[in-house]
């Protein structure tokens, strides 16, 4: 999740920027190799060949027929627990931290605390919409080239929930995965880190999720971002296939 890690604090905010992405992802502990952080994760994306007829399933692919599997007993990961109770990385670390809100100040400027996606009718690849950016991601998933049945494994989910598997390294593959970071509040669209600091003054809210599009055309935006050409009067919308934020690096 983050490379040349100079003090143990480096990786932390890329770490809490991916451990947040509960949705269909549970992450194992976090452990540091050289000079990168490494997490073991389960997937959580159904097989696209799973075929449901009648009571029974079949498999598209080989043709297999037999009753449904059990429904996975799994609980999602939760990052908020309740009040200014949160789950966060520190040192490497997902540790439980009280981050109060901050004090709003009479001064402020009204104009500048709103959130310019609040309102956004923009959307993921599943036609959700709202908050398409912290909603998707891309990720690295540590596959050497050898390991053929857990390629396989990954290439073979459902789509859109997992999709876009590329291979650019002989130990790793890319893809794109729909798995919504559990740090939004209860409308789905604000995130509750905001404007919480962490005990060194640093802001809790990973520096990842404050980068906006910038309006060059050059950056593919979801469908529906206000950031598109024409929307509030912000730059060209790039064309293509959407995608989120990116970073995380996983291991099997």
């Amino acid at each position: 999740m983050s490379s040349s890690l100079r003090k143990p604090t480096s990786g932390d905010h890329e770490a809490t920027w991916l451990l947040g992405h509960t949705e269909r992802i549970s992450f194992g502990e976090l452990r540091l190799h050289d000079d990168d952080l490494f997490c073991r994760a389960t997937l959580h994306v159904p097989c696209k060949y799973l075929k449901r007829e009648g009571e029974g399933v079949r498999c598209a692919a080989w043709g297999f027929t037999g009753a449904p599997p059990a429904a996975p007993q799994t609980t999602r990961q939760r990052r908020r627990l309740g009040g200014d109770r949160f789950r966060l990385v520190e040192r490497g670390k997902l540790v439980q931290r009280d981050l109060p809100k901050p004090r709003l100040s009479a001064k402020r400027l009204v104009v500048l605390s709103q959130n310019p996606c609040a309102t956004a009718r923009c959307q993921t690849s599943d036609h959700k919409v709202g908050a398409a950016c912290c909603r998707d991601l891309q990720i690295e998933i540590m596959c050497d080239k050898a390991w053929t049945r857990q390629e396989l494994l990954v290439r073979s989910r459902q789509s859109p929930y997992l999709c876009k598997v590329t291979r650019e390294r002989d130990d790793s593959i890319d893809a794109e995965m729909i798995s919504a970071c559990d740090y939004l509040g209860e409308d789905g669209i604000a995130c509750e880190l905001h404007g919480r600091k962490r005990a060194t003054g640093e802001s809790a809210k990973p520096p990842l999720c404050h980068h906006w599009p910038h309006p060059t055309g050059e950056e593919v935006l979801h469908p529906g971002c206000v950031f598109e050409k024409g929307a509030k009067g912000y730059g060209p919308r790039a064309t293509g296939n959407e995608s989120g934020a990116s970073g995380g690096v996983l291991t099997p």
